[in-house]
């Protein structure tokens, strides 16, 4: 017989019929089992890579249009494609809702009856399985657990903590404190380490009854069982310790759990009981809160707890008012598409339709499905879940929603500052009317579900995290600007704001101070960019018109919103940076323009070599420097002298009224210790600096005190030497002639260095005076904000360091940064 798969109107239902058929045709030249396998695993392709289906008009185009397509056609699972940041943002600012997929619990093959009976509110609500078959009534979705057997691991759960109980023949004790020591030394001969918490009832007979629970596995590794057999091990202990021989004492179990949940709830049910609990170290168990706190933080690690996965519990959801028969129909293909060639199950739970109470957990606003999903497939692969998986849960739930005519998008809570979602194990709930209420089962996990139930904004700290906001940030401006509808900008900017707002939040909390205001952070970052930026302008020979033409519009950027934080008081200081900024833009600009044309020129020429080309005189100058006093030399030089031009461009600029006089001071002594430094460097031998110094009066006087200092220390070393050695006179008279000496020389030098001229200075040093002095006008902005933040201390006010502030470079890095852009360029000009 012959299927026509092309005549079912979606997916799921082409992968039932190809089931049914592959099963009756039987299999050929390999045993039954593993040809069904193959074939399983070929259907699970087929079903991945169609995507799944509801049955309606979405779904029944496309499985028409395959018409006799074989179930073995697609051999790759399709993938669902990364859908853009921004469409996802603009579209939840336009009212689509969140895709909500969450993986509610594992559990073993022997908690499937349960899970069922959960999700089908006791066999009254239908379940659909994979194959798109119904299954109604107890009778029919007890027989999954026997479908599925072959599947499961079957891998029992640990026993963790046990309930025992003890009969003491315990009398005469002068104080209740006495009786609980003389209790806990009896537990301990019978349990060893293992940790515990009991509670005890005074008999008539003067015996006392020990209730209790303790942890099953040791500090060594065994592991108790909790029933008779270790009741038997235990009183054998016991019986030969010395505690025997004070007070017999009958050990016995009475059941065992496993995992946190189990030996906290217990522990409370302890608590309630009794109004005098104790754990193994004599520490009172007040309340139910100190219990939960216990067996999370002290037991948790103890336990080495082991759950079998054998499936898990998946559960769906849509906002209230969503089309039912729509989310269902998105439900199937979500399903049919991510676990194709895995049994699973589903029911939806419908308000309308819940057989269960609001008060029991039941008729929920709004509707929603459970799935019940085996982790093995039929060939033999596990489902994976982590993070990732999750995001992609989302993005394909909201996919086939949207494909079903409901708008929702898939969305990640860094992209709104909410905090992260609280597990089933960090909380127990108190109350099922209406939405569930819980109360967290200890400290950190209380404030994460308050965190959560409030909705405070927050961001995560890591440095990928970071870097994800900083687009998310750059999405919703955009959404904002391009969108038309004001409710849509509102929503967009408002999502900005408390990213922002909360980022500045979380640098607070890490510095552990708290800032004056938002507009001096916003401002020092935005004032950091900018100098970023305009850094990153040395590179600039090293890129193309397009890139240039990219940089200068981060450039201009980084103004802008400088500018849009900038205050009243600091605009005048703004307008001198932008200006600054702009004009070593410029700079750059004939720069690219230059170096273009010098391209240009290579090329028609046929790819002479440089040195055939026309030569601008400040190579040559370089060139014919180095060739005369050598690399090191001329760089040393250089260095020094990029230094002393920097500070008398300060001056000039002071002079002129650009900068503020009262750095006049700090420039002059700047001015006087750079000619200091380079004086001593051509004292020392660098006869660079003595060649500009024949254009720098300036210096050339420098040099002429540097050289007279060093005579003077010379004599005085010799004096020094003189009397220490006691040498005879003719060596004295020798140490006499050496001042005169080098003052004759001295002399000489001055005469031959007669012109007061200085040296022009070419362009390379010029764009690095540019550079330092932008750099330099940002740098006083940002002393005058950290004299502000100095007065609001001393006022009384707490601030803070804002990091920003540690992004701004000091002058010698920048020099440092200009010497290799330098070395670059005579690279450059070699090449």
């Amino acid at each position: 017989m012959e299927i026509f798969f092309g005549a079912f109107t979606s997916e799921w239902e082409q992968r039932r019929a190809a089931l049914l058929h592959e099963m009756s045709s039987g299999g050929r030249g390999a045993s039954a089992e593993e040809e069904m396998r193959r074939r399983l695993k070929q259907l699970a392709q087929l079903g991945a890579a169609g995507g799944g289906g509801s049955g309606g008009a979405s779904g029944g185009g496309g499985s028409a249009s395959k018409g006799r397509a074989a179930p073995r056609a697609q051999a790759t699972p399709a993938t669902t494609a990364a859908r853009p940041m921004e469409a996802r943002l603009a579209a939840i600012a336009k009212g689509s809702q969140p895709a909500v997929v969450k993986m509610a619990s594992y559990g073993g093959g022997a908690r499937v009856g349960a899970m069922l009976n959960y999700v089908s509110r006791g066999g009254e609500l239908k379940v659909e399985n994979e194959s798109g078959r119904i299954l109604e009534g107890r009778e029919e979705l007890a027989r999954i657990r026997g479908d599925w057997d072959h599947l499961f691991q079957n891998r029992a759960e640990s026993r963790d903590i046990g309930s025992f109980s003890v009969e003491i023949a315990a009398s005469g004790f002068a104080s209740d404190e006495a009786l609980h020591e003389q209790v806990r030394s009896a537990l301990t001969c019978g349990f060893g380490d293992r940790r515990y918490a009991y509670a005890i009832a005074k008999n008539d007979g003067g015996s006392v009854t020990v209730q209790g629970l303790v942890v099953l596995r040791s500090g060594q590794g065994e592991r108790l069982t909790g029933d008779v057999k270790a009741a038997r091990i235990i009183q054998g202990r016991y019986d030969a310790s010395a505690a025997a021989g004070e007070a017999a004492a009958k050990f016995s179990f009475h059941g065992y759990g496993n995992g946190v949940e189990f030996g906290a709830s217990r522990l409370r049910g302890l608590v309630d009981r009794h109004d005098d609990v104790r754990d193994d170290r004599g520490q009172l168990i007040a309340n139910e809160k100190v219990a939960g706190d216990l067996v999370q933080k002290e037991w948790r690690g103890e336990l080495h707890s082991r759950k079998s996965r054998d499936v898990m519990h998946v559960i769906m959801s849509a906002r209230a008012g969503t089309d039912v028969a729509a989310f269902e129909g998105a439900v199937r293909d979500f399903l049919a598409h991510q676990f194709a060639g895995n049994r699973y199950v589903f029911a939806m739970h419908d308000p309308a339709s819940d057989p269960k109470e609001a008060g029991e957990g039941g008729k929920r606003p709004h509707v929603h499905a459970h799935a019940i999903v085996a982790m093995k497939s039929d060939s033999g692969d596990r489902i994976e879940t982590t993070p990732a998986v999750f995001r992609e849960w989302r993005s394909v739930m909201a996919e086939k929603a949207r494909e079903h005519g409901i708008e929702m998008e898939m969305t990640d809570r860094r992209e709104f500052a909410t905090p992260p979602a609280f597990t089933r194990t960090q909380v127990r709930p108190v109350s099922r009317e209406g939405r569930t209420e819980h109360v967290g089962t200890s400290e950190a996990a209380q404030a994460r579900y308050d965190a959560k139930r409030s909705g405070r904004r927050t961001v995560p700290k890591s440095d990928r995290s970071r870097q994800y906001i900083i687009k998310v940030q750059e999405s919703w401006q955009k959404v904002a600007l391009a969108s038309g509808d004001l409710q849509t900008v509102a929503y967009a900017t408002q999502h900005q704001k408390n990213l922002e707002s909360s980022i500045s939040i979380a640098q607070t909390e890490t510095s552990g101070t708290v800032m004056r205001a938002d507009f001096a952070s916003n401002f020092r970052i935005n004032l950091a960019t900018l100098q970023e930026m305009v850094l990153e302008g040395q590179e600039v020979r090293e890129m193309s018109r397009a890139e240039f033409e990219t940089y200068e519009k981060k450039v201009e950027t980084a103004l802008f919103k400088l500018e849009r934080s900038v205050s009243a008081d600091d605009r005048a200081d703004f307008d001198e940076i932008a200006g600054l900024a702009r004009d070593f833009v410029n700079q750059k600009r004939e720069l690219v323009d230059l170096y273009e044309q010098r391209n240009e020129a290579l090329a028609e020429q046929g790819g002479e070599s440089l040195r055939s080309e026309p030569r601008d005189p400040a190579s040559d100058e370089w060139d014919a420097a180095v060739a005369k006093h050598g690399e090191a030399v001329v760089e040393a030089g250089n260095e020094a002298m990029i230094e002393i031009e920097h500070y008398r461009e300060g001056l000039d600029r002071i002079e002129a009224g650009k900068f503020s006089a009262d750095r006049k001071d700090g420039m002059q002594a700047g001015l006087q210790q750079a000619m200091e430094r380079a004086a001593r460097l051509a004292v020392e031998g660098n006869s660079y600096l003595r060649d500009v110094a024949e254009q720098d009066h300036d210096l050339r006087q420098a040099i002429i005190r540097a050289e007279r200092q060093a005579e003077a220390q010379d004599l005085q070393d010799d004096e020094r030497a003189d009397v220490k050695n006691r040498d005879d006179d003719r060596s004295i008279e020798e140490k006499d002639k050496a001042p005169a000496n080098g003052h004759a020389a001295a002399d000489q030098r001055l005469e031959a260095l007669d012109e007061p001229d200085r040296q022009p200075i070419d362009n390379d040093t010029r764009e690095a005076h540019e550079l330092a002095s932008t750099v330099d006008a940002i740098n006083r902005l940002q002393g005058r904000l950290d004299k502000d933040k100095e007065a609001a201390q001393r006022s009384g006010e707490t601030t803070r360091t804002d990091p920003a502030q540690q992004h701004i470079p000091r002058l010698d890095e920048l020099e440092r940064e200009q010497m290799q852009q330098r070395e670059r360029d005579r690279d450059d000009r070699d090449r």
